[in-house]
């Protein structure tokens, strides 16, 4: 090896190991980075005279280096409890963005689930990249028509959520009517008075009340109030009409239930009670049939709100699952209530938001409902290591990756996604002192070499003069 060759190996070893210090370096300052992926920087010989087609950094006559980065490794996952953290375990990266005005050009990919929700309603992690997603239904699947179409991608946006009511479509009793009760004689009584809430389409509350009357033996008849706006109170006015809806459709008030000699629901029958002559008269009325849901027609509410439909349970007939009449064993019977349900929500505002392991956004409303509003894919290339990093831990496609693919989390080659939990640094500090350590002594050997060879340079040419 000429003194050219020796001069130009040293070198080229000052700058391997310089970059392999500058690795070692970024490393150990990015080790509690979410989701970083090391730096590594690898060394291959070059023969003297030898020529390099490679675009590495190539010197004649020494060593060789490349830097990369292995995307491939999994960090590993810590749980966070923070409803809005995500990692990937397994291969892929979230899509992202770092202006939520851009088009697929300009989206990048992270593996960074650190997200939070900015002043804005987006969901961004710690190196404002803005997470992308699908849309769903209300069952949390994609609305869009190609689900692999990064035009189906939007920034999760939680400012464009609205509020949310659920009008009541059942409603369910479990009660007892006291089997000693007096039959009910006009206009005396007695009568018991229950109560259930209702609400309508716009989240308002309603109460329809309920009089029960003892007709006869195993016999009551209950007529429902038309229902008055709960906020408002029981003087307020009704705020609504009701009827009882049967096949035959008839506008009807009361109920007729007779009950079987253990106690249990018989049949149930609608029509309209006659208070003067003080006997349920049928009028209007349909056959009696088994015991089984009904339902209960609300219309025109005041408060602006669509006519309500729901569907009245009160049990099944021979069962003990709704109504009941057994004797209550006091001086003064009552009815008994174990339970009144109903499915209807009042008006919600959006309270918080949520991704699971399926990687579906929910999004959480202060009235305890909760939607599916986004899924989030995960895309994957058959080259990761090609990726482009931007920054940090944000990268862009090109050709050397491969074909983008956006799939499901767990579907194909997809990772899964780890709720409340971010991916760790795959740095490790001990591995990179030593590394340093290595990195430090072959630098210090390499720069030797160069003085040497410079006074072997001098000597040379003081020998020619």
């Amino acid at each position: 090896m000429s003194l050219g060759s020796a001069l130009n190996a040293s070198v080229s070893g000052l700058q391997g190991q310089g970059a392999a210090i500058a690795a070692v370096s970024e490393n150990i300052a990015n080790a509690s980075t979410t989701a970083y992926k090391k730096r590594e920087v690898s060394f291959q010989s070059l023969v003297t005279g030898s020529t390099s087609s490679s675009s590495i950094n190539a010197l004649g006559g020494g060593v060789t280096f490349s830097t990369n980065q292995n995307m491939t490794e999994q960090g590993l996952v810590q749980n966070t409890g923070v409803s809005t953290n995500v990692a990937i375990n397994g291969n892929g990266f979230f899509v992202v963005t770092q202006d939520p005005n851009n088009q697929p050009s300009g989206y990048t990919y992270t593996r960074n689930g650190a997200f939070k929700t900015n002043e804005d309603g987006l969901l961004i992690n710690n190196e404002g990249s803005i997470l992308l997603g699908q849309r769903t239904d209300e069952n949390g699947n994609v609305t869009a028509a190609n689900n692999s179409d990064l035009n189906s991608l939007e920034p999760v946006d939680l400012n464009a959520i609205s509020g949310t009511a659920g009008s009541t479509e059942q409603v369910s009793m479990e009660m007892n009517l006291p089997a000693d009760s007096s039959l009910y004689a006009f206009p005396a009584g007695p009568e018991y008075i229950t109560a259930h809430e209702l609400f309508d389409e716009l989240g308002l509350s309603h109460t329809v009340e309920q009089t029960w009357r003892k007709t006869g033996v195993n016999e009551w008849v209950v007529e429902f109030s038309d229902p008055y706006q709960t906020s408002l109170g029981a003087g307020s006015g009704a705020t609504g009409d009701i009827d009882l809806d049967d096949t035959d459709a008839t506008i009807q008030n009361s109920l007729l239930i007779t009950f079987n000699g253990d106690g249990s629901v018989n049949e149930i029958t609608t029509g309209n009670w006659d208070n003067v002559g003080n006997v349920f008269d049928g009028t209007g009325g349909t056959a009696a049939s088994p015991a089984e849901p009904f339902n209960i027609n609300v219309r025109n509410l005041t408060t602006g709100a669509d006519d309500i439909t729901y569907e009245m349970n009160f049990g099944t007939s021979a069962l003990f699952d709704g109504l009941t009449q057994f004797a209550s064993n006091t001086d003064t019977p009552d009815i008994e209530i174990s339970t009144i349900e109903q499915d209807g929500v009042r008006f919600g505002q959006l309270s918080g938001v949520e991704i699971d392991g399926e990687g579906i956004v929910t999004a959480l409303f202060d009235n305890g409902v909760r939607r599916p509003i986004f899924q989030i894919p995960i895309a994957t290339f058959p080259n990761p290591e090609g990726l482009t990093n931007v920054k940090g831990t944000i990268y862009d496609e090109n050709e050397n990756a491969g074909e983008l693919n956006l799939r499901l989390p767990n579907e194909g080659n997809a990772g899964a996604i780890e709720a409340t939990s971010i991916e760790l640094s795959t740095v490790d500090t001990s591995d990179e002192f030593n590394k340093m350590i290595i990195a430090q002594q072959a630098y210090s050997s390499a720069a030797q070499i160069l003085s040497t060879v410079d006074e072997m340079f001098d000597t040379l040419i003081g020998a020619v003069r």
